[in-house]
């Protein structure tokens, strides 16, 4: 199961994207009201609930206090879905991670340090530094201080539709 739900501020603002996991524990914990729901269903041995596919929390939270985390959805959103590489947009699925400076070489796992590339990019860049491998990103790698949820984006590389109505006219 891959469902992802869509998080919104107080205010009905996109927030981030949580895997279903954390989606069901925001509900399980009460910290969240849950706008839309998916058909499939997630059960334990006492419960049955339908996987949240839209929440909003309850509480008004401030952005700086959440900053933006790290994550594979948050460094596409970041790149906008582009290989830094060949700058070809690609579905998430078509999508990875490439470490600009290789683990192997004590390369991190942060957002200056991670970039999006498509498969081809990043198998050919190997192990190897940008300068070894002669290929350098588009855009040097950052931590972005907010990442509104690009609508346009998240309608082009398939957002559910429980989640359009929440994105704006836009996203249609």
């Amino acid at each position: 199961m891959s469902k992802k739900a869509l998080l919104l501020s107080s205010w009905y603002l996109p927030m981030r994207v949580l895997g279903w996991q954390d989606a069901v524990k925001l509900v399980y914990v009460g910290s969240v009201d849950v706008l839309a729901e998916y058909a499939e269903e997630v059960r334990s041995p006492s419960t049955t609930w339908k996987l949240p596919a839209v929440l909003r929390q309850r509480r008004t939270v401030s952005p700086r206090a959440l900053g933006v985390k790290f994550s594979r959805t948050n460094v596409y959103l970041r790149d906008k879905y582009t290989c830094q590489y060949c700058a070809r947009r690609f579905p998430e699925k078509d999508l990875t991670f490439d470490h600009v400076v290789p683990r192997s070489r004590g390369g991190r796992k942060t957002f200056t340090n991670i970039v999006t590339a498509c498969r081809p990019c990043n198998a050919r860049k190997g192990h190897r530094t940008c300068d070894e491998a002669g290929m350098f990103p588009r855009r040097e790698p950052f931590h972005p201080k907010a990442l509104p949820l690009a609508r346009t984006l998240a309608a082009e590389y398939g957002a559910p539709a429980e989640w359009v109505p929440y994105l704006g006219a836009d996203a249609r």
